[in-house]
């Protein structure tokens, strides 16, 4: 008996001194990261060919993991931005074993850039969309599309015409009225302003010179520091500045216009506000406090959706993806598993 005490207290010992067993390796993580079968690897980078009445063009894409359940098609901002700033997402996403995929839609930094502003119209982007998922393989099994911002606009518009392709939709940071979102501009974010910096602003429009340094200089920190990006301009990451030094401003006026409050573009009409019961896939809306995006009727948005929910960022404004992380990615997470 007694041998057999020492023999455990030596077995326990000897336990206590080996090394600590490492984590289990997290399921499917080698599938992940497992390249497409393909004769040359490209690093995820496929250049897709677009058929417009205009033409043929080339976008790029670039696909980050994978998963046949969840492959997430980012739609960027501007219009005229890059894929850029959602650079973040390489951060959260790839540990919960999720598929995304940067996309740089015509006409922005690696696609092609033509100079035709007949393309730049709502519609034709819609099937632009839709080109780049077929060519992909993306089906209602595994297809979520994020759009932000303008890419909202796209996102939604996208739902309502080809929605049996879709497993989910998340709507961050834009509201589905152009109008509206005029009215949130003028009635609440530019009475946030020091009265005198708003009249030169004003002033500066009115002239529409919007080309003058002191435009930006009054906007920076009276508007892009409060409502864009939610931080000093001195703290904003380098994807964010990357993309906005690559806006193609051709585009951008066209469809935004050149002011940042409101839209005065050929966007400026687009409303889908009543739609918004049509779409019934699950959808997420992400809104935050500081957004140059009303939250409130961010919120309502996600009411009207059959299978609608929404996600509040306290602490960010319009890039909430970079300064509310806290909040942004784990309720998209969420979403993704759920």
């Amino acid at each position: 008996m007694r041998s057999l005490l020492l023999f455990a207290g030596l077995s326990l010992l000897l336990a206590a001194c080996k090394p600590p067993t490492p984590p289990p390796v997290q399921p499917g993580l080698a599938e992940y990261f497992q390249p497409q079968p393909a004769a040359m690897q490209t690093g995820g980078v496929t250049m897709i060919p677009i058929h417009t009445p205009r033409g043929d063009f080339r976008v790029w894409t670039k696909r980050f993991g994978n998963n046949p359940k969840i492959k997430v098609l980012l739609l960027h901002g501007g219009p005229g931005c890059t894929h850029e700033y959602f650079e973040a997402f390489e951060s959260f996403l790839p540990q919960e074993g999720i598929e995304f995929i940067y996309y740089d839609q015509l006409g922005s930094a690696y696609a092609d850039q033509p100079t035709d502003t007949s393309l730049w119209v709502l519609p034709r982007f819609v099937e632009e969309v839709e080109q780049v998922r077929v060519a992909l393989g993306l089906d209602r099994d595994n297809f979520y599309l994020l759009g932000h911002s303008w890419g909202g606009i796209l996102a939604m518009q996208y739902a309502l015409q080809y929605q049996d392709h879709l497993k989910g939709l998340i709507i961050s940071n834009m509201m589905a009225s152009c109008p509206k979102y005029g009215e949130y501009a003028e009635q609440v974010l530019s009475k946030q302003m020091d009265p005198a910096v708003l009249a030169e602003i004003q002033a500066l429009e009115a002239k529409g010179d919007f080309a003058n340094p002191r435009y930006m200089a009054l906007l920076m920190p009276n508007f892009y520091e409060k409502h864009i990006l939610y931080r000093p301009t001195a703290e904003w990451p380098d994807a964010v500045n990357r993309t906005f030094a690559k806006l193609n401003q051709q585009v951008y006026v066209q469809m935004q216009g050149p002011s940042e409050f409101g839209i005065a573009g050929n966007l400026e009409k687009w409303d889908v506000s009543a739609e918004l019961p049509k779409i019934k896939v699950p959808t997420l809306v992400i809104g935050a406090t500081h957004d140059t995006m009303d939250p409130a009727y961010m919120q309502w948005m996600s009411t009207q959706l059959p299978n609608g929910r929404f996600l509040l960022c306290p602490d960010g404004g319009h890039m909430c993806m970079w300064d509310d992380q806290a909040h942004y990615f784990p309720g998209l997470v969420a979403f993704l598993r759920e």
